[in-house]
């Protein structure tokens, strides 16, 4: 409250120093509220700019605040209504520090003015390796502090648990999240946990209830509780949807998830496995060597190569491209290449958005499934990955189903089976211990 009154105090006696002295005046003052000034680039979110300057996506917040402050005083700046939503061009006010102290981390030349029309806008200085948002260095100094869950709608519900529409926040967003929990008697540390990560479903099209429906059955029935993050930009979950391979976006809503099913009264806090298909597969990958709260992880059909192995060896063909995927969805090879260079001019970069390059910090075993006839998806990214993880030291499993495709589909029973005796083995048997 005292910050907030300190902001209004200010804001108010600039706009009197402003009517005073006119719009020269007043635009003096409020780059005295900005260390920085930043032009919103494409691609760019309030997330970003605030690692950018700030080294932490999380100061967003004191962004929003300044600029807006700013904007009273001169028309230049834009107003923010609506965090989630930046235009290019637009001019932010950067303050001396964010809401949660630390100085400014980048010094990119300030723009004082609008650039002309027709001039081509400049390309901002790339962030250091280790503090890019993919970076797992920086990934691991953000806090991903999760909510309550809130229930939104009770389903019908399955043979044996619940069903219901649950919703937590991260970073800003308010995000839909299936959740099933076993009937009976709960265990006196609570009900193990799987946390589902979905593949690419083109976000339009997602609905909280719909597809992997046997999945989630097979893990439910079994004495799991099971929260299925919807993902931000997903059916009715708010915020963009970015990607799961150029930003990081995906895997923040995944552990804010974890940080949510902690505090869930049911939910056993050191009993947490994940499992995860195609896209959520990297995720889970990414989860596993951000944080030490996940036990065990499962994935099916992985896009669990290293980056320089997506950047080089892997083009789906265009009949395997969903319409739906958007350009930036699609253009993150691009963006990267073109600030950071290729994995040979810049190894240190790739190898640090690679959680391939963490194995040794894995938090728990893996358990990996593929269809060697996958169109989607390289068979060649989980064998390659079960040899990093043994020559890493950690505990794999590779099940590998000739001629099966990107599901699994003829083999789906015998996958759910052994993924279930992965997790009892790992996290549902494991001693419930931090």
């Amino acid at each position: 409250m005292k910050q907030r009154i300190i902001w209004i105090g200010a804001v108010a006696l600039l706009w009197v120093v402003g009517l005073a002295g006119g719009l020269p005046a007043a635009r003096a003052q409020s780059q005295t509220l900005c260390t920085a000034q930043a032009i919103v680039q494409p691609g760019d979110t309030l997330s970003t700019v605030a690692t950018r300057y700030f080294g932490q996506p999380s100061s967003y917040t004191a962004i929003v605040t300044a600029t807006n402050a700013a904007a009273a005083m001169d028309s230049s700046y834009a107003t923010i209504a609506d965090p989630d939503i930046l235009a290019v061009g637009w001019k932010l006010c950067i303050p001396a520090t964010s809401a949660a102290g630390p100085a400014l981390v980048a010094t990119p030349t300030p723009t004082a003015t609008p650039t002309p029309a027709g001039t081509p806008t400049p390309t901002p200085t790339p962030l250091p390796a280790d503090r890019h948002p993919l970076a797992i260095p920086q990934m691991r100094r953000a806090s991903y502090p999760g909510s309550d869950l809130v229930v939104e709608q009770t389903l019908d519900p399955g043979v044996n648990y619940s069903r219901t529409i649950v919703s937590y926040r991260s970073e800003g967003n308010k995000i839909y999240a299936l959740l099933t929990a076993p009937l009976g008697e709960k265990p006196a540390t609570g009900w193990p946990v799987v946390i589902f990560n979905h593949g690419y479903i083109p976000p339009d099209q997602y609905r909280t209830t719909e597809r992997y429906v046997a999945y989630v059955d097979a893990f439910a029935r079994n004495g799991y509780l099971v929260l299925r993050s919807d993902y931000r930009g997903h059916g009715f979950s708010e915020g963009e949807a970015t990607g799961g391979y150029g930003s990081p976006d995906y895997t923040v809503d995944v552990l804010n998830a974890v940080s949510a099913i902690k505090r869930y009264p049911d939910a056993d806090p050191n009993r947490i496995g994940m499992w995860g298909h195609s896209m959520g597969g990297q995720i889970t990958l990414r989860a596993m060597v951000v944080t030490g709260d996940i036990k065990a992880g499962v994935i099916w059909a992985g896009v669990v190569g290293s980056y320089p192995d997506l950047l080089e060896n892997w083009r789906r063909r265009p009949s395997t491209i969903p319409p739906t995927v958007t350009s930036r969805q699609r253009r993150w090879r691009e963006e990267l290449t073109s600030q950071y260079g290729s994995p040979a001019e810049n190894p240190e970069f790739w190898a640090m958005i690679s959680p391939n390059s963490y194995l040794a910090d894995l938090s728990g075993p893996i358990q990996l499934h593929h269809g060697t006839a996958d169109s989607s998806v390289p068979v060649e990214f989980s064998t390659t990955l079960e040899s990093e993880i043994e020559t890493a030291g950690g505990t794999v499993e590779l099940f590998l189903y000739e001629g099966d495709d990107h599901n699994i589909a003829a083999n789906l029973g015998t996958a759910l089976t052994r993924s279930v005796a992965f997790f009892d083995r790992y996290v549902k048997n494991a001693p419930s211990t931090p």
